[in-house]
């Protein structure tokens, strides 16, 4: 899609975090407190991510989780920005994005996908 195609397609914050590698304030995210059963897809198009099994409390401010539901629908690429390294995650059918990842989770992975809420739907 163009990127006027995403804007009318996407609220002015999602557009901001999935085209725009946005980032919301912390502890300000809809799903950061979501204990609801269920399957987090791409805000911008839907591809399946993450299960609610695999969500966890990391204290960070965003919805964390320790796995993802299939390794190929994430795509991730170095982010340099902010001063530091950092690996960016992104849905790898649309390119938006999701947060980064981590290697302080808890097991069995010892991942953390810090995940910006706006950048997911839970259904």
């Amino acid at each position: 899609m163009t990127e006027d195609e995403w804007k009318k397609r996407l609220s002015r914050d999602r557009f901001e975090v999935l085209r725009k590698g946005g980032t919301e304030m912390p502890f300000t995210g809809k799903l950061l407190h979501n204990k609801e059963a269920g399957t987090f897809v791409c805000g911008g198009c839907g591809l399946e991510l993450f299960s609610s099994n695999a969500k966890f409390d990391s204290g960070s401010g965003w919805p964390s989780f320790f796995n993802v539901i299939r390794s190929e629908n994430i795509d991730t690429r170095e982010d340099k920005g902010n001063g530091t390294t950092r690996t960016e995650i992104l849905c790898a059918r649309c390119g938006g994005h999701l947060g980064h990842l981590f290697n302080d989770g808890p097991e069995p992975t010892g991942l953390r996908y810090c995940v910006n809420s706006s950048s997911l739907d839970l259904v």
